[in-house]
């Protein structure tokens, strides 16, 4: 081989080598574009089978079945935050009024009565409790430095949510108008060679990723009416809607459930202000927490393997280092795009490069 013909091979793998991190690196900087295009593909899918039905049933037009299904998405979406919103007025206030001296108070209580009963000494229980307090100001102070930080956390987030939201709509509305053009305009910059390929991973995917969103309806479905029973139980107002909101934040991975749990636990104590603590507050609190232990472990031990076995063929460890690797990443955004992402880089390495063995161990199934 000629000098000039490995120098040009090496340079031809240091371009590709370059290219590759470029497009790493631009994706990077532009993943809000990129997490918006994924979730408009996921609001597609969602809407594909509405369409369909519209069309077919109803023999209208694509344009005017499409229009109607981003409405009805539109307006079911619109009706839930129309029911969260006072939710979270309401217990704004209520948290803003909540004496939270009262809770250090009877923790401080509690924590004397436990070292008592093993047999530690008065002396030593003070010292503890008084190198353990809270200081006295800053509990009283919690209640309003929380309430201003949370409503300015909960403003920062809806301001991201609208502009997320417009995107959305709007890409999602030509991904069902244009499906078929978009899929065609794909096919167009494959080779000839690769265009069976490409169709059959389209099609794979498709059906894959048709299958996790239903296998994560239904996984949300448990965990709802989990929660719902055990916050009638305890008797707190608007059970099942606080139920549904947190149960929607499981579409987050391994952080949803606790920021979930930390909510419900948050209006079990602000909804019953004025009551005692110790006696009336604390037992709500400890069924709420074994209801969610008990909702988790439905979670992990039945509902995930099923749905990540059957829906993405992935076992929940690999599930759970790629999770980890785009948390790292990408944030919660990419937490919880990496499933249905992986998905897909699993489908289109198993077509082109099935030969090697790595692929092949892990599209193993697919």
């Amino acid at each position: 081989m000629k000098s000039n013909e490995i120098a040009s091979g090496i340079l031809k793998a240091i371009a590709a080598v370059c290219g590759f991190l470029l497009l790493l690196f631009l994706l990077y900087q532009l993943q809000s574009i990129v997490a918006y295009l994924v979730i408009s593909g996921v609001v597609a899918l969602i809407g594909r089978p509405i369409v369909i039905f519209l069309k077919k049933h109803f023999r209208l037009p694509n344009i005017m079945a499409v229009i109607l299904t981003m409405l009805l998405l539109t307006t079911l979406f619109g009706g839930v935050i129309a029911l969260i919103v006072p939710l979270l007025t309401e217990q704004g206030k209520n948290l803003y009024l909540f004496d939270f001296g009262v809770i250090q108070a009877e923790f401080d209580k509690l924590y004397v009565m436990v070292s008592e009963y093993f047999g530690t000494t008065k002396k030593v229980v003070e010292d503890l409790v008084q190198n353990a307090a809270l200081d006295e100001n800053a509990v009283k102070g919690l209640g309003k430095d929380l309430v201003p930080s949370f409503f300015k956390s909960i403003l920062q987030v809806l301001d991201n949510i609208g502009i997320g939201l417009f995107s959305v709509l709007f890409i999602s509305f030509f991904f069902l108008k244009d499906s078929k053009i978009i899929q065609r305009s794909i096919l167009t910059t494959v080779p000839d060679n690769h265009r069976m390929k490409t169709m059959r991973s389209i099609s794979k995917i498709k059906n894959l990723l048709s299958r996790y969103f239903v296998g994560l309806l239904f996984q949300l479905f448990i965990l709802f009416s989990l929660y719902a029973i055990t916050l009638i139980l305890v008797g707190l107002e608007n059970a099942v809607l606080i139920a549904f909101m947190c149960a929607l934040f499981n579409v987050i991975p391994y952080l949803g459930p606790m920021i979930g749990a930390v909510i419900m636990i948050m209006f079990t104590i602000t909804s019953n202000p004025g009551v005692d603590f110790s006696t009336l507050i604390l037992p709500k609190v400890g069924y709420v927490i074994l209801g969610v232990t008990i909702g988790q472990l439905i979670d992990n031990f039945f509902s995930q393997p099923i749905i990540f076995s059957n829906s993405v063929k992935s076992h929940p460890l690999e599930i759970f280092l790629v999770i980890l690797c785009a948390g790292l990443l990408f944030g919660i955004v990419g937490m919880m795009l990496a499933v249905p992402g992986y998905t897909v880089l699993k489908v289109i390495l198993k077509q082109f490069v099935s030969k090697n063995k790595i692929v092949t161990a892990l599209t193993k199934g697919l």
